[in-house]
């Protein structure tokens, strides 16, 4: 059983379906806690609702990245977390940040890396007129959701879709992908080679 935190800061759709596959028991482990950077986030009310640990830290009450980050590492370490999972958490981290949890941070992003990383990755996909487009369950890396690729799931673009459409579609594949990687690093069946993820059977 490994423990998790869930770093998040906006609805925490994808928390949820992290929540529902360890009820379900499709998950080998727990949320420890939920960290935001949100305090109007729904997702806190999502962690609540399920007796889930939660803390609120403010980037703006903090003099540097460094300082707003060291706290958010005393929570990891108070709760022994195995892994981290940013579900919509929209803040990037610290090379040192990332560094301490080395392959143990995953992070779930609406394309298919490494095309259109970043901010409105559905409307990237629709300005260059692709006619596929999905998600991806990446480790996070120094980069910009460069980190190895674990799962990835195809998702066609339709011709009359529009970002909240091709959203919508992709997001019911996170809700399927993320937990699937959870239980696969919980198994412990993820090798990396060369900063390629190799699958155990």
């Amino acid at each position: 059983m490994i423990n998790i935190a869930v770093l998040v800061s906006g609805r925490g759709t994808n928390l949820q379906a992290i929540i529902d596959a360890i009820k379900k028991g499709r998950i080998d482990g727990s949320i420890k806690i939920v960290i935001s950077d949100n305090p109007e986030a729904y997702a806190l009310e999502r962690a609540h609702r399920n007796n889930i640990n939660t803390e609120v830290v403010l980037y703006k009450k903090f003099n540097s990245k460094k300082e707003y980050e060291e706290v958010i590492l005393k929570h990891l370490c108070v709760y022994k977390i195995d892994l981290i999972v940013l579900a919509g958490y929209m803040r990037l981290l610290s090379s040192n940040f990332v560094q301490k949890y080395h392959h143990r941070i995953i992070n779930i992003h609406p394309a298919l890396l490494p095309a259109f990383p970043g901010l409105n990755a559905q409307r990237q996909a629709l300005r260059y007129g692709v006619k596929v487009s999905g998600c991806t369950v990446h480790f996070v890396d120094e980069g910009l959701d460069s980190g190895p690729i674990i799962l990835q799931k195809a998702v066609k673009v339709k011709q009359d879709d529009d970002e909240e459409s091709l959203s919508r579609r992709i997001l019911k594949y996170e809700h399927q992908l993320l937990p699937r990687a959870i239980q696969l690093f919980a198994q412990d069946r993820i090798k990396i080679i060369k900063n390629i993820v190799f699958l155990k059977e």
